[in-house]
């Protein structure tokens, strides 16, 4: 019962915080280990189980959808599902020691440029700072990366919007989008992984789907500048718990 209300919680929390912000999925591994999970294994649950919450959150704050730097929004679609399903056949295929090493730095590195776009660039020059070339490249390797792992895919994406110049409050409502269509192309492959605990998977995708909704609620009312400053701080205090986490 106690890891049942557990997994819950994680999936309610991290649905919310996937539509704010992201970097839902480290709050339900960490429950997912707690509740007696491998680290893969948590790591292909907590894939199915955030994927009703994002497509949730998704919809609920498709109005906001756009395109990013003169592409349209269903070119970033097709490379999102692609590259999810390119990070979802490596994750089957190989360790993911490598990209938990790298999480802290890539959602640092994030979390800096989005703070600079936010608070410290000159208003007086253009907003696009990257054309549709890098847009593509980016969005690719961060929908390779969201398949395979997935951790602070919200932040990279938010970062990458913003420098393409897509306002925030967009940028928030395309990520929400988008992590949902870059993990559909993996939560397809892991169906059938015996990694997959579907109890556990399903408790945390109703919490999920409950957050998702209230978070793509709360981005439609918060103050604009009160959005760029709570995704600076989750995104601090995910890069910092990121760093002093054991390996």
């Amino acid at each position: 019962m106690t890891s049942t209300l557990l997994v819950l919680l994680a999936g309610l929390w991290a649905g919310t915080q996937n539509a704010l912000a992201g970097g839902g999925s480290f709050v339900t591994l960490p429950a997912l280990i707690v509740a007696g999970m491998s680290p893969l294994a948590a790591n292909v649950t907590s894939t199915v189980a955030l994927f009703p919450g994002q497509a949730a959150s998704g919809v609920a704050a498709r109005k906001l959808v756009t395109g990013a730097a003169s592409l349209p929004f269903w070119a970033l679609f097709l490379i999102s599902l692609v590259g999810g399903a390119a990070g979802g056949v490596l994750l089957l295929h190989t360790p993911s020691k490598l990209f938990e090493h790298l999480v802290p730095w890539l959602v640092l590195f994030a979390t800096l440029v989005f703070t600079w776009g936010s608070f410290f660039r000159k208003p007086g020059k253009t907003a696009v700072h990257i054309g549709p070339i890098r847009t593509s490249v980016a969005q690719f390797v961060i929908a390779t990366y969201g398949g395979y792992f997935g951790g602070g895919i919200g932040f990279l994406m938010m970062a990458a919007l913003t420098m393409a110049g897509v306002q925030t409050r967009n940028a928030a409502a395309i990520k929400n989008v988008l992590a949902g269509v870059m993990n559909a192309s993996a939560v397809f492959l892991f169906l059938r992984s015996p990694e997959l605990h579907w109890n556990f998977a399903l408790i945390m995708g109703l919490g999920a789907m409950v957050g998702g909704v209230f978070g793509a609620w709360a981005l439609q009312k918060i103050n604009e500048r009160s959005l760029r400053l709570m995704v600076v701080c989750i995104g601090l205090a995910l890069t910092v718990g990121l760093f002093l986490r054991p390996l």
